[in-house]
């Protein structure tokens, strides 16, 4: 006889978001506070500074794969307790660092840590645990921890102007331990083995998502992970471009939580009897939406921004729940971590690219490129609808099915920056 299924519970849930909000201050959040205080306290080139939050989420991204069988072999709760303790050993690096490259090696392993402890992994195991139920529970998590710039920016903030930037990199390294790995330990449910678990969510679903099916997902969800990071990045420059005075774009800027938590839980309540997929396509709707009443009505860019935030909100859900669907609760966990490399890594070339477009063709020239990349992420997202049909189209032109995660892995795999910062 099998042991029940866990069930999830709000308490659990929301522990589970308090954990997301302290993870993201103490990692992507945390560069936009301290990089001026380490700049002007060491010398170092600002440029070099702000660059090892890239190489976090460059390194973040290739141990996605790995960390996804861990999860689905060992159960979320070990491998979220050890990316918080790595996490928490970077930031210790980082602030004990009086070079440069000792710098950007703790924030190397503070990526290591990331790929373990950030939303990838953590709905992975949710999904993994709780099968059908883990929509309601991840819609729950992201509500909570959609105060995350909110809370962490002032936060750390504060604790810079009191103990510097090396004494908040210590802190945030004890919350990591001494908060964050006990509410993993009690609001994690243990391991719920592979033979323990349900029939996949939809049987006909997993069989049509072939590889080339999870090359599909796994482009939509790298473009759009990489509009948001672009807008979140350069969000002051394209207001300003647009006409917007620099104290009404940072106040413009404060509607992106609250519209992205909004959205959430109106997924939450109207889009729980809906497939998944509905979701993926309102979010790339609504940030192209977004930038054409930036491009065309700078003087409705508050209503812009609504729409940038309702879409990075529901893009945080679905990028948890679309593939539980898709894939079931048996392959999730592996494909998840396929499914985290490819848009962390084009998180982290984004601002890079961003600022050599603007170096070489302008400031004028982002809107419109970013409105080019928005309309090819809302054509993959209609790409993906196939894969809804059982397989109608694509598994009946490639039979094989997902490799199993004891196999070789020949798939791409998947996804912020501090872009992100408004994805939290």
């Amino acid at each position: 006889m099998t042991p029940s299924a866990p069930t999830p519970s709000f308490m659990r849930n929301a522990a589970l978001g308090i954990t997301q909000i302290l993870l993201w201050g103490g990692s992507y959040f945390f560069m936009a506070v301290i990089a001026n205080p380490v700049a002007a306290s060491t010398n170092w080139s600002k440029a070099w500074v702000v660059g090892a939050l890239s190489i976090a989420i460059l390194v973040s991204g290739l141990p996605a794969p790995f960390v996804g069988r861990l999860i689905r072999r060992h159960g979320g709760r070990p491998v979220l307790i050890a990316g918080s303790l790595i996490l928490a050993i970077g930031l210790v690096i980082a602030a004990e660092a009086y070079s440069l490259p000792i710098f950007l090696l703790g924030w190397a392993v503070i990526g290591a840590g990331m790929a373990a402890c950030l939303y990838d992994p953590l709905f992975s195991a949710v999904g993994q645990a709780y099968g059908k139920e883990a929509r309601g529970a991840l819609t729950q998590i992201t509500l909570t921890s959609g105060f995350a710039i909110t809370l962490c920016w002032p936060a750390s903030n504060f604790l810079v102007q009191t103990i510097g930037w090396r004494g908040a990199c210590l802190s945030y390294a004890a919350v990591s331990v001494l908060v964050v790995i006990p509410l993993f330990a009690w609001a994690l449910p243990s391991h719920v083995g592979i033979t323990e678990a349900a029939t996949p969510v939809d049987e006909k679903h997993a069989a049509a998502v072939t590889p080339k099916g999870l090359h599909r997902l796994t482009a939509s969800f790298t473009v759009a992970s990489m509009i948001m990071t672009a807008v979140s990045v350069e969000l002051l420059m394209l207001l300003e471009q647009r006409g917007v005075s620099t104290d009404h774009a940072v106040a413009l800027g404060a509607l992106i939580g609250p519209a992205q938590v909004i959205a959430r839980g109106l997924e939450g309540v109207f889009g729980k009897r809906a497939h998944p997929y509905w979701s993926h396509l309102a979010s790339a709707v609504c940030a192209l939406v977004g930038l054409l009443v930036l491009a065309l009505a700078p003087s409705f860019a508050w209503l812009a921004i609504v729409f940038y935030g309702a879409g990075n909100g529901m893009r945080t859900i679905v990028r948890g729940t679309l593939p539980l669907a898709l894939y079931g609760r048996d392959e999730y966990a592996t494909v998840m971590g396929r499914l985290a490399r490819s848009p962390l890594i084009g998180q982290a070339v984004t601002p890079l690219v961003a600022g050599l477009v603007i170096e070489h063709l302008g400031n004028s020239a982002l809107l419109p490129g970013l409105l080019a990349i928005a309309a090819v992420n809302l054509l993959l997202s209609f790409a993906v609808f196939p894969l809804l049909g059982g397989g109608k189209t694509i598994a009946a032109a490639e039979p094989e099915t997902v490799p199993s995660p004891s196999t070789e892995e020949t798939s791409p795999g998947r996804q912020p920056s501090q872009c992100e910062a408004a994805n939290a």
